[in-house]
């Protein structure tokens, strides 16, 4: 029955000139993904894991609310890096309700990489002179960045930046 009253409603969209269809559309994508944290909530701790698709399915429907609200399509150049928000903001959620909290501190990194990605990427395309603009001081300092990261990494693995102790690799399974 769900199928059939979206159904209606494409229907309805596509033969009435709705003017806040173009907001009503991604509402119910994000109220998809409000059903997935009401599971989560109903379910208890072993339903936790909704926390991740509900979390995505809402980053979603915002972008696209978003995106719908401005006309500002080309934003998916750079908006993709919000779903890596999205689930790192439900990995985090899921440790939560799972009162897991290095699950909840993964979460949050993987949300902070997402989001550190959206300013990088971001910049790159609307800052006026960014990388894909005019020639600008972003075709320089973006290599520079890279270099720049890719040298701590480096040292941050070789014991430099972590006390003058190698970061500890994983150990192999052992042999059966």
């Amino acid at each position: 029955s769900l199928l059939i009253g979206l159904g209606v409603l494409f229907l309805l969209g596509q033969l009435v000139d709705f003017g806040s269809w173009r907001y009503l559309w991604p509402t119910i994508v994000i109220a998809v993904g409000g059903v997935f944290f009401a599971g989560m909530f109903a379910g208890g701790k072993s339903a936790a894991g909704l926390a991740i698709p509900g979390s995505l399915i809402t980053m979603i429907g915002l972008i696209l609310l978003f995106q719908n609200a401005t006309g500002r399509w080309e934003s998916w150049s750079y908006g993709w890096t919000l779903i890596l928000v999205g689930a790192g903001l439900g990995v985090s959620i899921m440790g939560w309700r799972r009162e897991d909290p290095a699950q909840r501190q993964s979460g949050l990194r993987a949300a902070g990489v997402g989001a550190v990605l959206f300013v990088i990427f971001g910049s790159l395309f609307e800052l006026p002179g960014g990388l894909f603009g005019a020639r600008g001081a972003a075709q320089i300092v973006f290599p520079v960045l890279l270099i720049g990261l890719g040298l701590y990494l480096v040292a941050r693995r070789s014991g430099q930046w972590t006390g003058g102790q190698p970061r500890a690799e994983a150990a192999p399974p052992p042999a059966t």
